[in-house]
This record gives structure tokens, sequence and C-alpha cells, in this order.
């Protein structure tokens, strides 16, 4: 029996509905660990507070990642992060890291930033 494409629609929805995620909390906005600032990254678009908490994700990665630049801007051999080219978008980037995060739940209580920069300097290390 072939499926019919609404028969999809609707069997999609039960599926995405099964696997929703709980609403972001405020201590998620504090983003003490890397859980916080996933969950944040992950944030349903039914969740009250996700456009605060998208804006938050993608503001914490790319200050941590600007800041990292900016020290680097004189000192090119204390520089962490060397995209290849193409460099990827800023949603790309955020969402490989957010799929890596998930892989390696260890991290998951430490500090944002260290994940973060573990996983920037896996994926794109600076040749020295």
């Amino acid at each position: 029996m072939q499926m019919k494409p609404l028969n999809y629609l609707f069997l999609s929805a039960i599926l995405l509905s099964g696997s929703a995620q709980a609403n972001v909390t405020e201590d998620d906005f504090v983003a003490k660990t890397t859980q916080n600032l996933i969950n944040l990254c992950t944030a349903s678009p039914q969740d009250p507070q996700y456009r605060e908490a998208i804006h938050f994700c993608q503001g914490y990665l790319v200050g941590a990642y600007q800041f990292d630049q900016a020290q680097a801007a004189d000192r090119p051999e204390v520089k962490l992060v060397c995209f290849t080219d193409p460099k990827p978008s800023r949603n790309q980037a955020i969402e490989m890291f957010v799929t890596w995060a998930k892989q390696h739940p260890e991290f998951m209580n430490e500090i944002p930033v260290d994940t973060e920069f573990r996983f920037l300097t896996e994926k794109w290390p600076c040749k020295k």
C-alpha cells in the first residue's frame, strides 16, 4: 500500500511532536553549562521564548568566536580557529556545533565556551 503525501505530512507531525523539547527555562539563559546553551540553540518555534533563545544562542557562539579572532588579530600564533574556504555560514556552523555537542554528552556539564572551542579546534584547527 502506497502512502499519499497527506499521510506523510501527518506521520511527520506525529513523529516531530513526540520528540518535542521542553520549554527553555530562565536557568538556560544563565548558560552555566553546555546543556543550557544547547537547550537555547534547539528551542522549538512553539516555545514562548523561542526568539530570545535563538538570539541568545547565536550571540553567545558568535561573540565567543569574535573575541578569539580579536585576540589573535595582532598575534596570529595564538589564533585557535581557521575556517576552510568556503567558510560555513553562521547557521551552518551553529548547526554543526549542536550536532557535535549532542554526540558528546560528556561535555554537557562543562562551560559552554570551552565546549564551543573544543568543537571549533577539532573541526577547523589552525595549522602551526
